[in-house]
């Protein structure tokens, strides 16, 4: 059986050999003035003041970091927003603009390989001979339209034009022995979408806002 160990005596007066008093632990004071009575108040009042003041402003940081919680999350979302509105946008805006250019190639056929005629003729210049290749029912229209492009430029070798059936509407081939090319409006279509899919992709969810700061502040 252990015992617990035994605890030093204290002495709170200590007294020397002729019994004068040595050393004496100072005791508890009992009676105050009333100046000492409001110091002591006022003290208490201040620590409790500054514990009041600790707690609301350990409250008011939780609340903080809370908000900020549910500000980046909304913030997220409205990120995410933004990004279906500008995909949606350019979505409806690529359809539009495939509907005007199909009414357009529809009106006029001749119009791209006139354009690509205008854009060659420092290539061509020297050719003595340019192939064209178009739809069955172009031949006779794009013939009499680059012979006219090609006195605008002045472009003196023979155009040739031949039908392709496998060519849709406004497309073409062009061949002038040193060089070639070809357009496809759907082809070319498709290579804007893909762009354009590539761009919106690419930009993600840290694109600029769809409303601008300034405006935003404005309205």
């Amino acid at each position: 059986m252990t015992q617990a160990p035994h605890q030093r005596f204290g002495f709170e007066t200590v007294f020397g050999d002729t019994g004068h008093v040595v050393s004496s632990a100072p005791r508890p004071k009992r009676m105050f003035t009333a100046p000492e009575v409001e110091a002591i108040k006022a003290a208490a009042f201040a620590e409790g003041e500054r514990s009041v003041v600790a707690v609301a402003e350990s409250h008011a940081a939780a609340a903080l970091a809370e908000i900020a919680v549910h500000a980046g999350a909304a913030l997220e979302a409205l990120a995410k927003v933004a990004h279906d509105h500008r995909v949606a946008s350019a979505d409806l805006a690529l359809a539009v603009a495939r509907k005007i250019a199909g009414s357009a190639l529809e009106r006029f056929p001749e119009a791209p390989v006139n354009a690509a005629m205008v854009d060659l003729a420092r290539e061509i210049e020297a050719a003595p001979k340019l192939m064209v290749k178009v739809a069955p029912d172009l031949v006779e229209k794009v013939q009499a339209s680059l012979e006219r492009t090609a006195q605008a430029i002045g472009f003196s070798g023979a155009i040739v034009a031949h039908a392709d059936p496998s060519l849709p509407n406004a497309a073409f081939a062009l061949d002038w022995g040193e060089g070639r090319g070809a357009f496809d409006p759907e082809q070319a279509a498709m290579r804007i979408a893909a762009a354009l899919e590539e761009a919106l992709a690419a930009e993600g969810l840290h694109a600029e806002p769809v409303i601008p700061p300034h405006e935003a502040d404005n309205g």
